[in-house]
């Protein structure tokens, strides 16, 4: 009964309905032992992976310079306890030479999308362009319109790339991207796509709704 909350609906992403299998019998057992060769698997991959980051040197950040101070003073709301802890903790990590790679979870409202700008606006103040990719089209515009009004007065040139665009402007956006122009580019996946080559990147946001 302590484990009641273990148990879930069972959801299918094709409709099928579930095969169910004795507990203790060979099928189980089988099934059981796959699934656990298969997670093993799963963990020394991301065991490799973390040990090669780790052992990677990547761009060193510079600390914070006046305009970052004027940019987040410009910010409307105070910040929370928990918003300055997140943002603290992205910029000692961008300011180690150990490439960065952190989560930052909150739930809707609770400022995540501002923890994410400070890190793009520090990025893009020590010269490096920003990738900041959104699972929608809806919400790839509302970071790039967010992104504008908050950095309007820092000369920073911001794009957005999603099905709203129209060729031309799409090549003008890549050729941007491609030569330094573009600072922060906002989108859909799309922004992974081969022909987008950044001249110099130094950040990705990730912006995901899981």
């Amino acid at each position: 009964v302590h484990a009641l909350h273990k148990i879930s609906r069972y959801k299918s992403k094709d409709s099928e309905s579930p095969k169910i299998h004795k507990l203790g019998s060979k099928v189980w057992q089988s099934l059981k032992a796959s699934t656990k060769s298969k997670v093993k698997d799963i963990a020394k991959d991301l065991i490799q992976l973390y040990a090669k980051r780790k052992s990677s040197k990547g761009f060193a950040y510079s600390p914070d310079s006046y305009l970052q101070q004027e940019l987040e003073s410009s910010f409307m709301y105070e910040d929370t306890p928990d918003q300055e802890k997140a943002v603290q903790a992205v910029k000692r990590d961008m300011e180690d030479e150990c490439p960065m790679d952190r989560l930052v979870c909150g739930d809707v409202g609770f400022g995540k999308t501002e923890v994410a700008l400070r890190a793009i606006f520090k990025a893009i103040m020590d010269g490096k362009q920003v990738a900041f990719i959104a699972p929608t089209t809806i919400l790839s515009e509302q970071h790039y319109n967010t992104a504008r009004a908050r950095m309007f007065n820092f000369g920073i040139n911001i794009e957005v790339l999603n099905r709203f665009k129209n060729k031309a402007q799409v090549d003008k956006i890549l050729a941007g991207v491609a030569t330094g122009e573009v600072d922060l580019l906002c989108g859909t996946h799309r922004v992974l796509s081969d022909d987008v080559v950044f001249k110099n990147l130094g950040l990705i946001v990730l912006d995901e709704e899981q």
